[in-house]
């Protein structure tokens, strides 16, 4: 079974900052990428930034300059710096693993979700 908790979301107020991370624990054979998504009611969940074990990231351009995604292969864990925020970044923030566990196919995982709001 894999695993993936989440932390660091909470309120700030616009132009503040937050951190999440993310650790993928359990029966996990490889990680090809891990990445961050958001949900904002009425909304479709969408990309807002991933990066895979060779060192690629991708960004949304609404987050492009000002979050940045890193990750700590031997630990297996992702964050996602999250700076200027701006109100429209209020979201349910979603870990993402694209991962080989140890018995079955690669396939998606999900973490339970973290609240980032952005308000004053």
């Amino acid at each position: 079974q894999v695993q993936l908790v989440e932390s660091g979301g909470g309120w700030v107020q616009p132009g503040g900052s937050l951190r999440l991370s993310c650790a993928a624990s359990g029966s996990i054979y490889s990680i090809y990428g891990m990445g961050w998504y958001r949900q904002a009611p009425g909304k479709q969940r969408e990309l807002v930034a991933r990066t895979t074990s060779g060192g690629r990231t991708d960004y949304a351009d609404s987050v492009q300059g000002r979050f940045t995604i890193s990750r700590e292969n031997a630990k297996n864990t992702v964050y996602l710096q999250m700076n200027s925020l701006k109100p429209e970044d209020t979201a349910v923030y979603y870990c993402n693993a694209d991962l080989f566990p140890l018995y079955g196919s690669r396939r998606d995982y999900w973490g339970q979700g973290t609240q980032v709001t952005v308000s004053s």
